[in-house]
């Protein structure tokens, strides 16, 4: 029997086997047991084959790309299915934090804060909300979860995955897709494989070697496949040379062959390249449309450029995951009802879980006494919730609160909770008489079908830097200042994927912004809006050196004249573009340092996407990262902030200390690339792996978070047994308080091996949550797998024997153990 055949049976063994065990415990839901039971079944098989056989060509083709939904609901994807023959039609939607259609959803906290938590088994019943969710929504599969490694901290959808380690990555992604399809919702991994950065993802080459791209990348793909997921996503980039969605060693020879993936794989929108190429290379659908695998695949089978096996072999593909969740024969379960509160539930419990305190000092954290009663909230994002990120995450949820209300009626009535502005995000009105004419610049109404235009004048009083601010609620108008386009049409999917804060106000009117410097005097103002089908309305307004410097003075008085100050921040990141610095966006640093001169017990709020440069750390009392907490968010960091539950949360990615000291920094080639082409030079040392191989220190270390009480480890074991390296050791909570912590267990190189080899790598974690005084012994199991390396020579894993190093900490640079353990083959 080969090697791949074993695998496949194996893994049809797996399947029903957790069928059995699901029905025999009580465990699973009703449609997890029921998929898990119908793979590779003869029924199943013979099913698919008898529709196959009765498919027309066109049908068949009809199946493998997308097409127009009659009855959309707003949703990413759709596949017609074939009426005739009983073949339900499939919808897809986005969904890494929550189901993206038109309509109410549980707007949960984006994955990276997810992944704080350390938590597989919080991760499986984040999946179940959304799988749930997904189905009462009328959707058939899930475009998430991605796990894409976070590579670059100026990767535009790190938010979207769960941080920079492989093995994190796997168990989380693991249990993620588990919860999904336990609730009868196909699970798509993306994107296969590489796509880290968003910076010419569309074109760029992404050059690897074998032993990194095993040991660093794919090692959550393989997870994702070990736990049945339905269907992976081909990334739009290239990989040595090869767009990801046509290249046969990872379509066929990987996924298939090694790993024995047997459902279909997608592209992503409009990552098609070819039809020929992509069909005999192992890509099964085209999304969004038939653009390759439409009328010219019918071509290309009736001119014998492709056989029409390659056909066949992607609708069984298709159907077989079809008819494993039921769709097929109508045995799938009745679509549930949405349930806001369970989902509302673990939304809360998710940010909660996540929230990661960088830094405490003398206790600043949490709010007591007189530094509960008397709180300055300062930053736009303290009044308007940040609920997610923009792009395909994006959520319409059924509630968002304002942490400044959350704040508020935490504090009580007696407490005194004020709040300053402090950094504009959506400008104030013109002053009076700024523009000449007749035009209403805080509210101008355009009828529909009608288009409204002006020319005048913008007049300055000062020479300053002016922001210009138009918020709309139709199509964008267009507005030129001085003959130029301040607003033109950005290019790709950068003009629809757009923040989830900053380009959106808070009435819900679109907002784009320019930036630039404006002369004393009178400035040529010319403006074209259209009304369209339903009419719109638009206003200008401004930000200007002069008004910041208002809000500024403001939220220094704001904070001196309060005894503790908490302050929000955001970073707004965006599917489409990455980040150009760590640094916050805006004057949000002079803010913070004004702010902290005026009240140094003030609490910075960090909503952003991923680390970020902090020079003003030194001056604050406090960090605490809730990145983008979702609907519940308010709720949870005044949780946090008053002790209510311990945070959490650790970092699942290093945060540098500033943009030249990180695994990517000075060298072009490693990011964004060169001439089309970007080199993963930094080879198996990739997140904190590089800070210990290269001897840099990082603002914060992966791993890191801190508790509101103090734990002590003691009496490190190790020994070896089948699965790999059984590791124990006690956890004490030496403080006065409950609290979480996240132990971790790294391990040293293998003195036989002549790879490559980090420094050390995350072997095994546990989340522990304690009582004062209370002790544990933990385990955790370092498997032959995390003890292995990859040879390109073998093309295989190699376990590395010998004498290794083993360490238990609380961070990858707070180990408070060490041993060794021999490893024997």
């Amino acid at each position: 029997m080969s090697p791949t055949l074993s695998r496949r049976s194996a893994l049809r063994l797996l399947g029903s086997a957790v069928a059995v065990a699901a029905a025999a415990t009580g465990t699973g839901t009703a449609a997890g047991a029921h998929a898990a039971t119908r793979r590779g079944d003869a029924p199943a098989n013979r099913r698919v084959e008898g529709l196959i056989a009765r498919l027309t060509l066109d049908e068949k083709i009809s199946l493998l790309h997308g097409a127009t939904d009659p009855d959309p609901l707003g949703q990413a994807g759709y596949v017609p299915g074939v009426p005739r023959l009983g073949i339900p039609p499939l919808r897809l939607a986005d969904g890494p934090a929550g189901v993206r259609v038109t309509r109410h959803a549980t707007a949960l906290p984006a994955p990276v804060l997810l992944a704080a938590a350390f938590d597989p088994d919080l991760a499986r019943r984040y999946g179940q909300v959304i799988g749930r969710e997904g189905r009462a929504l009328g959707q058939d599969v899930l475009l998430s979860p991605m796990v894409n490694l976070v590579r670059t901290p100026y990767g535009g959808r790190n938010f979207e995955t769960f941080g920079e380690d492989p093995l994190a990555a796997a168990d989380l992604v693991a249990a993620e897709i588990r919860g999904i399809q336990d609730e009868g919702l196909v699970a798509t991994v993306k994107h296969f494989a590489l796509n880290n950065q968003e910076k010419d993802r569309m074109s760029v080459d992404v050059r690897i070697d074998e032993q990194t791209l095993h040991e660093v990348e794919l090692r959550a793909f393989e997870a994702a496949v070990d736990a049945g997921v339905g269907a992976v996503m081909g990334a739009y980039n290239k990989v040595n040379g090869t767009f990801a969605c046509e290249s046969g060693p990872l379509l066929t020879d990987v996924l298939r062959e090694r790993w024995g993936f047997e459902g279909w794989v997608m592209t992503d929108w409009s990552a098609a390249h070819s039809t020929v190429a992509s069909i005999t290379a192992g890509l099964d659908m085209e999304m969004p449309d038939g653009t390759y695998f439409g009328a010219p695949l019918k071509k290309a089978v009736r001119d014998g450029g492709v056989s029409e096996r390659y056909v066949d072999r992607a609708v069984r593909r298709v159907l077989t995951v079809m008819d494993r969740f039921g769709l097929l024969d109508g045995s799938a379960p009745p679509r549930p009802e949405r349930d806001p509160a369970a989902g509302a539930a673990v939304a809360l419990e998710v940010a909660k879980a996540g929230a990661t305190l960088l830094r405490n000092e003398d206790r600043a954290l949490p709010l007591a006494g007189a530094a509960a009663r008397s709180i300055a909230v300062v930053g736009p994002t303290g009044a308007f919730p940040f609920v997610s990120g923009g792009g395909s995450a994006h959520v319409v949820p059924d509630r968002a609160e304002s942490p400044l209300d959350a704040i508020r009626a935490r504090a009580g009535r007696g407490a005194h909770v004020s709040y300053a502005l402090g950094e504009d995000l959506y400008g104030k009105p013109l002053p009076d008489g700024a523009l000449s004419g007749a035009v209403d610049p805080e509210g101008q109404e355009v009828p529909a079908g009608r288009t409204w235009t002006y020319e005048g004048t913008l007049t300055v009083a000062d020479a300053d830097e002016w922001t210009l601010v138009v918020h709309y609620s139709g199509e964008r108008p267009l507005v030129r200042l001085d003959g130029e386009d301040l607003y033109p049409v950005r290019a790709g999917y950068a003009e629809y994927f757009q923040g989830g804060l900053v380009t959106a106000a808070p009435d819900g009117l679109s907002v784009r912004r320019r930036t630039l410097r404006l002369g004393a005097g009178a400035h040529k103002v010319e403006i074209t809006a259209k009304g369209g089908a339903r009419g719109q309305v638009f206003r200008l307004r401004r930000v200007t050196g002069a008004t910041r410097a208002q809000d500024v003075a403001e939220a220094v008085r704001t904070a001196r004249a309060a005894r503790s100050v908490v302050l929000f921040a955001y970073e707004d990141a965006t599917e489409g573009q990455d980040r150009t610095t760590l640094a916050l966006p805006g004057h949000q640093a002079e803010l913070i340092e004004a702010v902290t001169a005026a009240n140094p017990r003030t609490t910075v709020v960090l909503n952003t996407s991923s680390s970020t440069a902090m020079p003003w750390l030194p001056r604050t009392a406090a960090v605490l990262q809730m990145y983008y907490p979702g609907q519940e968010g308010a709720a949870a960091t005044a949780a946090v902030l008053f002790g209510d539950c311990d945070p959490g949360g650790r970092l699942t990615q290093t945060f540098p200390a500033d943009d030249a000291h990180h695994p990517v920094a000075g060298d072009p080639l490693r990011y964004p690339g060169g001439d089309g082409v970007e080199e993963y030079s930094e080879g198996v040392h990739a997140g904190h792996r590089w800070y210990d191989a290269q001897g840099v220190r990082p603002l914060f270390p992966f791993g890191h978070g801190l508790s509101y009480t103090s734990f002590a480890y003691e009496d490190l074991r190790v020994r070896e047994s089948r699965r790999g390296l059984e590791v124990t050791f006690t956890v004490r909570n030496t403080g006065r308080r409950d609290g979480v912590e996240v132990a971790q267990v790294y391990v040293g190189r293998s003195p036989d091996l002549r790879l490559d080899q980090a420094v050390r790598i995350l072997g095994g974690y546990r989340r522990l949550t304690l009582r004062a005084g209370e002790r544990r012994r933990v385990g955790v199991t370092v498997t032959r797998r995390t003890l292995s390396s990859w040879d390109a020579k073998r093309h295989g894993w190699v376990l590395g024997t010998g004498r290794r190093t083993v360490w238990a900490g609380s961070s990858s640079r707070a180990l408070r153990l060490r041993t060794t353990a021999e490893v024997t083959s």
